[in-house]
């Protein structure tokens, strides 16, 4: 007589192998307990938990000097602080930057740093473009002509700044000298509020010129060879192969290299400073940066230079966002 041995217990059927079906597996799982660090591990990665103490501490240090920061100059902002003492954060509001708005300065800097932002990118680019298209048709000495494009970027903003001040200088420049030669009066390139901003933008441009060609030449070369052949085998002109069928392949270095020097024209001031030594450039270079550190270190207005601060914040993210969002997109981040 055979004994039926089913006495209702669900805790999983036996296996030939002596194990348990998948049921006991789960009800073991649940036995055992909610455990944070596996499900951190499963979220975010095997390691997560395990790696934190190299992550971790770099992590609290950005997050605290950067974005609390950040955090806190807004809060200054939405003071009245001057001078010395601590800010009144009871009565927080927006005067500072409807001062701002208000302000004959303010609007002033803010268009002058636009125009850097926008001219100087722009003609950046399309320098570094046509110096990567050069550079890519097999000319003698390209890594010489390579090195002297790209040496002026390793550089800092005070070295280049300086530099130019000589070659600006009124009296004994070398610009002014060579157009004294031609039979040319001298030009007042610093001085002259109506040429001082395209002469700032100038410099910068011969510095970072390089850049943008390297970024170009990288992605000229990623392009197959079949793309050249087969404009050629069309009958595409030189100037119709690139403008039609290369240069829209260039879209990704062409939005890494516009990221990367608006975001170095909002960085400027140190420049301006070297160049003319002191907070104040002349009419017609005063950009956001220089009113900010202006307003901050030599009037003590510390909520407006505050106010500014969060206005160039708010302009670089608005370069950096989107930038972000494009490679997230494309899968990147």
């Amino acid at each position: 007589m055979t004994r039926n041995t089913d006495n209702g217990d669900d805790s999983g059927d036996a296996v030939p192998d002596g194990g348990v079906t998948d049921g006991g597996v789960a009800r073991d799982r649940q036995d055992s307990g909610f455990s944070p660090v596996a499900a951190l591990n499963d979220r975010f990665g095997s390691d997560f938990v395990e790696s934190s103490q190299f992550w971790l501490p770099p992590f609290l240090l950005v997050g605290l000097f950067v974005y609390g920061a950040i955090i806190w100059n807004l809060l200054i902002s939405l003071t009245d602080f001057r001078g010395f003492g601590t800010p009144d954060y009871s009565d927080l509001d927006f005067e500072m930057y409807t001062r701002a708005l208000a302000d004959g300065g303010f609007i002033d800097a803010a268009i002058n740093t636009f125009i850097l932002l926008v001219g100087f990118t722009l003609v950046t680019l399309a320098l570094g473009l046509g110096l990567a298209i050069l550079i890519d048709r097999n000319i003698r000495f390209e890594n010489t002509f390579r090195t002297i494009y790209l040496l002026p970027m390793s550089l800092s903003f005070v070295v280049t700044a300086q530099f130019w001040a000589w070659m600006f200088n009124f009296n004994n420049g070398v610009i002014n000298i060579v157009i004294t030669s031609l039979g040319f009066g001298r030009v007042d390139w610093i001085g002259n509020p109506r040429i001082v901003l395209w002469a700032v933008m100038f410099a910068l441009m011969w510095q970072f010129a390089g850049y943008a060609m390297v970024v170009f030449l990288a992605g000229l070369r990623a392009i197959p060879d079949e793309h050249y052949e087969a404009a050629k085998v069309d009958g595409a002109s030189t100037v119709k192969m690139y403008w039609r069928v290369i240069i829209p392949q260039l879209k990704g270095s062409t939005i890494s290299a516009s990221v990367v020097l608006m975001v170095f024209a909002l960085k400027a001031f140190d420049f301006l400073y070297s160049l003319v030594g002191g907070y104040r450039p002349p009419n017609g270079a005063d950009i956001l940066a220089t009113k900010m550190v202006r307003e901050a270190y030599a009037n003590l207005n510390w909520a407006y230079a505050s106010a500014i601060a969060i206005t160039l914040f708010v302009m670089t993210l608005g370069i950096v966002g989107p930038y972000l969002y494009y490679q997230y997109n494309r899968g990147n981040l």
